[in-house]
């Protein structure tokens, strides 16, 4: 990444971060992965139990490995060999650990975040269930506004994660959504934290790298 672009991800930050704190979010701008892990990891320390949504973020920052290293207890559906039981119990777990960790597929710098699930156990959870949730995305899902961060997701985000995932989607053929009935679609619940939910802890952690789909 160029040093122009770092720049135009830090100012950005600066009026996101600004936004997120405004709406009650507890919300940190860092420069690197490193960064990111180091505040996470103090930040759940005092916590027993974790659930990790479907993200590549958290795991490209090696959350799972370094909490299951302090002998937490882990639920992370990413487990291979999986039964459909046992995929199904993790997830429900996931909304009943002491804390859940996430990424978001945009977030708009007026200070909402906004994901998009085929299941719906991230967004479940990361709503109401566990004392504390932590959402860390790179900047590149950072957008101006609300509108722009939904388009993001039809746009950019559905298109690779379905690409990724293998799934027989037109998105996953063509690039470009076409708001399909696919038996595969992953678009299927969409969540808007316009304000942090009542009832739970939600750090928002920016990283001013390239993370995630």
């Amino acid at each position: 990444m160029n040093q122009y672009q770092k720049w135009l991800w830090e100012r950005l930050a600066e009026k996101t971060v600004e936004n997120l704190k405004k709406h009650g979010f507890d919300a940190h701008f860092v420069q690197s992965s490193q960064e990111a892990k180091d505040l996470i990891l103090g930040l759940v320390e005092k916590f027993d139990s974790f659930g990790f949504g479907g993200s590549d973020t958290t795991r490209s920052l090696g959350l799972v490995e370094a909490l299951r290293g302090k002998n937490k207890t882990i639920y992370d559906h990413w487990q291979q060999g999986l039964s459909r039981e046992q995929d199904l119990e993790l997830r429900l777990q996931q909304g009943r650990a002491d804390c859940f960790l996430c990424s978001a597929n945009a977030i708009a710098a007026t200070g909402e975040v906004v994901n998009v699930d085929g299941f719906g156990n991230r967004t479940n959870a990361m709503t109401f269930g566990p004392k504390k949730v932590v959402v860390v995305a790179g900047m590149n899902k950072v957008r101006p506004d609300l509108h722009s961060a939904l388009a993001r997701i039809k746009e950019i985000a559905a298109p690779m994660r379905a690409k990724s995932l293998g799934m027989k989607t037109p998105c996953a053929e063509t690039g470009f959504c076409q708001d399909c009935n696919s038996p595969q679609r992953i678009c299927r619940v969409t969540t808007i934290l316009h304000r942090k939910p009542v009832m739970t802890d939600i750090t928002v952690v920016l990283v001013n790298e390239e993370l995630g789909f």
